[in-house]
């Protein structure tokens, strides 16, 4: 039998909520969506009963799991705050400590982002290779696809199937390559849309970072979806970023992008370990001449600007793009390779860096308006 939105919603029907409606009557539920027995919803809650939802939101999910036809389910914990209303007090704050202090993953050393101010300039691929460059220093290292929108960690470690589920709510990350990887490629169909609004994008990457098993790992990279907004604020409040790095190539249309995500991390109070230049200049296979395909050296000069450290130049390489699209990248299939040493000296200042930086930090105080 094949589950369909329809049977979900009739199923649904039966969990009420605090208020004592049943969720679907009630308006709560919303987003069903269902793809290859994989269900997706959202439950859209006031900010202020969050936490007495959390359970029904459990109860939802368990209700789904026994519709003939359903293998996974996720169900987004949506709270949106009513114009007008205070913001929450620090101690409700998801991921929020004493004294305002974020909390951090248990088992888990240090969090970093791999980010870009625009799509295209190839942050993924830089991001799977510095982790493993990370990996070849000897530390125990996971990725977080936090591109809800465009998961590319599934096809770039050549990883399919679906994470198990471990204690009824936790799930186990899949491996590859000595890496933890955890995506919401590996819940949905690659060519499926994710058309989701921002609190459902927050939900997602929360459960994905809180919900999995990660432990014990030094370091998790987060691959971020380009741009600056709900993602980046999501891993702002939820998690104590020890520092971001910022991908960019080095024209100037994609440097004007960087500057902004280099400015919004900053105003987050979140180090930037770093800025790096990808396709910095491609060197022709057969002749061996150079050419700076989207100028040269922009990065630099904005790293210097913006008094942070210059990581590094990748080259536009053929080699590069064709080990990624196979899902072998270079860093873990030629690790002697010129390009995997370019990998691995960034990845050793991005260490380096970190162990300048403590990581700890009051949670920031920032309102998104619904």
């Amino acid at each position: 039998m094949t589950a369909t939105s329809e049977t979900i919603t009739e199923a649904l029907k039966s969990v009420k909520g605090p208020d004592g409606k049943d969720i679907v009557s009630s308006g709560k539920l919303s987003g069903v969506v269902v793809t290859g027995g994989k269900v997706f919803c959202s439950l859209t809650v006031d900010a202020a009963e969050a936490q007495a939802w959390e359970s029904v939101r459990k109860q939802a999910e368990d209700t789904i799991k026994k519709v003939p036809g359903v293998a996974s389910v996720l169900i987004a914990l949506t709270a949106e705050k009513k114009p007008g209303t205070a913001s929450a007090p620090p101690q409700q704050r998801a991921a929020a400590g004493p004294g305002g202090k974020i909390l951090g993953v248990p088992g888990v050393g240090a969090i970093i982002a791999v980010a870009s101010g625009k799509g295209g300039v190839g942050k993924s691929t830089t991001a799977v290779n510095i982790a493993l460059g990370l990996q070849s220093l000897g530390l125990k290292v996971g990725v977080l696809d936090a591109d809800i929108y465009g998961p590319s960690m599934p096809r770039l470690l050549a990883l399919k199937g679906k994470p198990e589920l471990i204690g009824g709510r936790t799930l186990r990350p899949m491996e590859a390559f000595g890496l933890k990887v955890m995506s919401i490629g590996f819940l949905v169909d690659e060519d499926t849309p994710m058309i989701w609004r921002g609190p459902m994008v927050q939900s997602a990457i929360t459960q994905m970072l809180r919900e999995v098993d990660w432990a014990p790992l030094d370091v998790i990279v987060v691959d971020m979806p380009p741009g600056t907004g709900d993602a980046q604020l999501t891993l702002a409040q939820q998690v104590p970023l020890a520092g971001a790095v910022i991908v960019s190539t080095p024209q100037d249309l994609a440097l004007i992008d960087a500057r902004r995500g280099i400015a919004m991390f900053r105003r987050v109070d979140v180090p930037v370990l770093g800025l790096i230049e990808n396709m910095s200049y491609f060197l022709c296979p057969h002749c061996g001449e150079r050419s700076d395909i989207f100028s040269h050296g922009g990065a630099r000069k904005e790293a210097d600007r913006w008094s942070v450290q210059f990581l590094g130049e990748v080259p536009l390489e053929l080699k590069i793009r064709e080990t990624s699209d196979a899902g072998l990248p270079i860093v873990a299939t030629e690790p002697d390779s010129s390009h995997a040493k370019i990998y691995k000296d960034i990845a050793a200042r991005v260490r380096a860096a970190l162990e300048t930086s403590s990581g700890k930090r009051a949670a920031p105080k920032i309102v998104i308006e619904s």
